[in-house]
């Protein structure tokens, strides 16, 4: 038996797509072998778990901005006159648009590596 300098062996299961998408990582890497790889990214690799919540919201409040928008375009068309409440309508919906953009980007998690 060949001497090791890594005795602890590790046995995992995988479905046939995560194993397809570990071995094209692997080949892609130019790793020797699916171990080195594996160990690599065990000590050097990193694994985010990202709350999508925020995003969630952030989709939901944009599709009820973008509902405002569409029904305020179709009253538009149908009426040829643009009305100055549509007008104030259209830019307190842009900033509602603006100020959630800022508010997702300021939590935004900064990732050091």
């Amino acid at each position: 038996m060949p001497k090791r300098e890594r005795k602890i062996p590790i046995q995992i299961y995988l479905s046939e797509d995560e194993n397809y998408i570990l071995t094209q990582k692997w080949k892609a890497s130019n790793m020797k072998s699916k171990s080195s790889f594996l160990r690599h990214l065990i000590l050097y690799g990193y694994v985010y778990d990202i709350d999508y919540s925020e995003l969630q919201e952030y989709n939901a409040a944009l599709a009820k901005i973008g509902n405002n928008l569409n029904q305020i375009a179709k009253r538009m068309n149908a009426t040829g006159n643009v009305y100055s409440a549509d007008v104030i309508q259209v830019k307190e919906l842009m900033n509602q648009v603006w100020q959630s953009q800022k508010s997702m980007l300021s939590n935004q998690p900064y990732i050091k590596q």
